[in-house]
């Protein structure tokens, strides 16, 4: 995949969705291209969480708690860790050859610093992607 097709997956992420061209092509081309077989693990619940994943093709399992779902390509998790990393919530596993694209929180912040507009529309974005994981923890709850 070259990086016009990263910045149009980018351009499906809700935080990122309103970026300007220019700028996710920075962002595409900071992050890492990583590869994973099936049954690989992206990233396991208590790791240290230093970056966001975009699912750039394939699909992979995010298992909280014993509760999970898929992601596919477009979908992201760890987009809090480029604000305030801390520990993996979850395990993400692989179910089919993934291919994501792995923004390092470090890099991401100093981005931040640089264009502070963006920051801004990222926050609200966060509060939102809060408030469905909300919905989510309520309904597996009922």
């Amino acid at each position: 995949m070259n990086l016009n097709e990263e910045v149009e997956v980018l351009k499906s992420v809700p935080i990122f969705a309103k970026m300007e061209m220019a700028k996710l092509k920075l962002i595409a081309f900071t992050g890492e291209r990583m590869n994973y077989s099936e049954g690989q693990e992206l990233c396991h619940q208590g790791d240290p969480g230093d970056a966001m994943y975009v699912i750039i093709s394939g699909e992979a399992r995010v298992d909280v708690g014993g509760r999970f779902h898929i992601l596919r390509p477009g979908d992201f998790f760890g987009e809090m860790a480029l604000i305030a990393p801390s520990r993996r919530m979850a395990t993400v596993k692989a179910v089919a050859p993934v291919r994501a694209l792995r923004i390092p929180a470090e890099d991401f912040q100093t981005f931040l610093l640089e264009h502070p507009t963006v920051a801004l529309a990222m926050l609200k974005a966060i509060i939102l992607r809060l408030r469905e994981v909300e919905q989510r923890i309520d309904a597996w709850m009922a």
